[in-house]
């Protein structure tokens, strides 16, 4: 495993659990949004080794309820389902955040038990992926299947859109509801300049703006909400 970063405590990363949150190396995607964008790269340096991480998370066991795995994209990580198995072995449980471009790999580790919850970003309506994505060329078969793959399975799952001023409007929304229709939770992230952002030039919405694309959606899924604002 390529590890890159660890947040030792957070509650956010994993609903409902006291959770660390580790970050992987390398993605198959260039959203030009992207606020990790040291990681992208397959030559973004590793801050832990394996054996680090899995010390820190044994001698927290008994505080910390589970393990958010992130990225960059860890269904790139050729030993995730390893790694993964070594965290269960401790007793936590782990979500599994994913951009659905390797359904085999998601399907693999969730029908083996092993994924407690699954966060997949949603970037935009299909027919705006390649921009969004950063990849002109990309295949959306792998996306919807792994879209249709979360909404037929057991595994609790979330789908998530971060939502950049220039880059989205009401018509990507009209189209992403009934995309996503069924999906128990959704949510938009506000788009955040982290100051390491693959391109510049982008911005958040206004509050009023995210209410007004969450409206769009609300009727197509059980719950709608936006991250990081009260309202």
């Amino acid at each position: 495993m390529k590890i890159c970063g660890l947040q030792k405590t957070t509650l956010l990363d994993f609903p409902g659990h006291v959770a660390a949150t580790i970050f992987t190396g390398g993605c198959n995607f260039r959203c030009p949004f992207c606020h990790n964008s040291d990681l992208l790269g397959n030559d973004a340096p590793p801050a832990f080794t394996e054996e680090e991480v899995l010390s820190f998370l044994s001698k927290r066991s008994g505080i910390l309820e589970g393990v958010a795995i992130t990225g960059g994209e860890p269904t790139l990580q050729p030993d995730l389902e390893s790694f993964i198995r070594r965290i269960r072995s401790i007793g936590l449980q782990v979500k599994l955040d994913t951009n659905g471009y390797r359904p085999d790999v998601l399907k693999s580790l969730c029908e083996q038990g092993l994924v407690d919850y699954v966060a997949m970003d949603i970037k935009t309506c299909k027919e705006r992926y390649p921009l969004l994505a950063g990849i002109p060329s990309i295949q959306m078969e792998p996306i919807e299947e792994s879209v249709d793959y979360l909404k037929s399975c057991h595994i609790p799952y979330e789908f998530r859109t971060t939502v950049v001023k220039e880059l989205h409007s009401a018509e990507d929304f009209q189209k992403i509801g009934p995309w996503i229709s069924g999906c128990p939770n959704y949510y938009l992230q506000n788009f955040v300049d982290s100051g390491n952002v693959l391109e510049d030039g982008f911005s958040g919405c206004t509050k009023e703006e995210l209410l007004a694309f969450l409206e769009i959606v609300k009727p197509f899924v059980g719950q709608a909400a936006i991250r990081g604002i009260d309202y």
